[in-house]
């Protein structure tokens, strides 16, 4: 089952200050609802107190749509929200008209001035707020709560207020709104800034992949361009010796034989450079990126200096895909890496929190990668993988190798085996 608050976890940073900003302002409404309709009823009495208290929960109603709306228009996923806007622009100024008028001619009752006042001056301050979050102009936002303001000030004095009260409460008024508007254009910047950053995170990941792939398309063109061509005129060489019976085809086609196993023989190599994972690096890397991701890494144990290479990469490689399956699949809030060296053998240890609500099932996938693509990877040099939730909510993935005797490496020259390397050249070469 998903635990509460997983659905907050699985957001990304730019929807969780999305969904931020949207109930920040959703809350502006619900206050406006309680501080001053709400408490109308007890002194404009039952009746127009439950009326007063339907129309400023029309109005923060109005103010809850007008903020998703808007909020998704800044998103481009609707368009602008124009007939909202005026909408809210003309039941804001309707609903602060009616309250000056119950303050002036209201019941002569003890704190019906109060409430109405109080109505006036919540409605003319959240409503131009509110407004500012559908507007693209910054000048158009904070021009709205001065219209508003103004408007205040013309139609206090136009009731016969003193000078001096309709210059103070057109003064709270712009104050006021010209607050909610500044908070509410800075959220609309903010939000905005945030996606754009990790837009351009994700674009330069997509870059470097690129890159990394140019340079590896440049550098097998390197290796195998010049053989593949030699290869294909002493192919046709041979074609046209053994159309006329001579025997030197047969030399011709045992060169082209070694030319092909000359090229395969680069283009391993050239594989192995780029399989090869340093385990110290990988270590290093692993840390930062699940840091990144807020969830916090502890490095612990022996170091991975001295290691042979066929262990480092090998083990590299778990560090990898732990990483990534750490960050893919639950809900993890901490994760324990240990790298143990003991006599004859290396222990490796992934421990995170986020137990997955698929099962471990969901982390093992086909065609090489997840945990089968791992338990390949270290049979390879007769490493072994286990890995499964071990109670609490933890899942754990443990690795361990044997340490190479000293009369000579793992394999071929020390180096990663051919089978890892012809499985390197079918991921990355499609």
């Amino acid at each position: 089952m998903r635990t509460p608050g997983g659905w907050w976890r699985h957001k990304t940073t730019p929807e969780k200050v999305e969904t931020y900003t949207r109930w920040s302002f959703h809350f502006f409404a619900v206050m406006e609802f309680f501080s001053v309709g709400f408490t109308s009823v007890a002194p404009l009495g039952l009746r127009l107190g439950s009326a007063a208290m339907l129309v400023v929960a029309v109005h923060a109603g109005l103010c809850f749509v007008t903020v998703s709306r808007s909020i998704d228009w800044t998103r481009g996923r609707r368009p602008q929200p124009t007939g909202l806007l005026w909408t809210l622009a003309a039941v804001t100024a309707a609903i602060a008209a009616a309250a000056l008028g119950l303050a002036e001619h209201g019941p002569d009752r003890e704190g019906v001035a109060t409430a109405a006042g109080g109505v006036f001056g919540v409605i003319l301050i959240f409503g131009p707020g509110i407004i500012a979050l559908g507007v693209r102009s910054r000048r158009r936002a904070f021009g709205i709560a001065g219209g508003f303001a103004a408007g205040t000030w013309a139609v206090t004095s136009a009731l016969g207020a003193p000078a001096l009260t309709a210059l103070f409460t057109s003064l709270i008024v712009l104050i006021g709104s010209v607050f909610i508007a500044f908070t509410a254009v800075f959220s609309v910047w903010l939000l905005n800034a945030v996606y754009e950053l990790d837009e351009a995170r994700e674009t330069r990941a997509r870059l470097a992949v690129a890159e990394e792939r140019l340079r590896f398309g440049r550098d097998l063109h390197d290796v195998m361009g010049r053989n593949l061509a030699v290869i294909a005129l002493k192919s046709e060489l041979a074609v046209q010796l053994a159309q006329r019976g001579r025997p030197e085809a047969v030399t011709q086609m045992v060169e082209v034989q070694r030319l092909a196993q000359e090229s395969q023989r680069e283009v391993r190599e050239v594989v192995r450079g780029y399989r090869e994972a340093d385990l110290g690096s990988e270590l290093a890397g692993a840390q930062g990126v699940l840091a990144a991701a807020g969830i916090a890494c502890t490095v612990g144990g022996a170091t991975a200096a001295g290691l042979p290479a066929p262990v480092q990469s090998a083990l590299g490689w778990v560090v990898r895909e732990a990483a990534t399956n750490v960050l893919r699949h639950g809900d993890a809030r901490s994760c324990v890496v240990r790298l143990q060296v003991l006599e004859g053998r290396v222990v490796l240890s992934v421990e995170n929190d986020g137990v997955s609500e698929a099962g471990p099932e969901s982390m093992s996938e086909p065609s090489g990668s997840g945990l089968a693509g791992l338990r390949e990877r270290l049979a390879e040099i007769d490493g072994t993988l286990e890995a499964g939730p071990v109670g609490q909510g933890l899942f754990r993935l443990t690795a361990e190798v044997p340490l190479p005797s000293r009369s000579g490496p793992t394999g071929p020259t020390g180096a990663v085996p051919a089978a890892v390397a012809a499985h390197a050249v079918s991921e990355v070469m499609p």
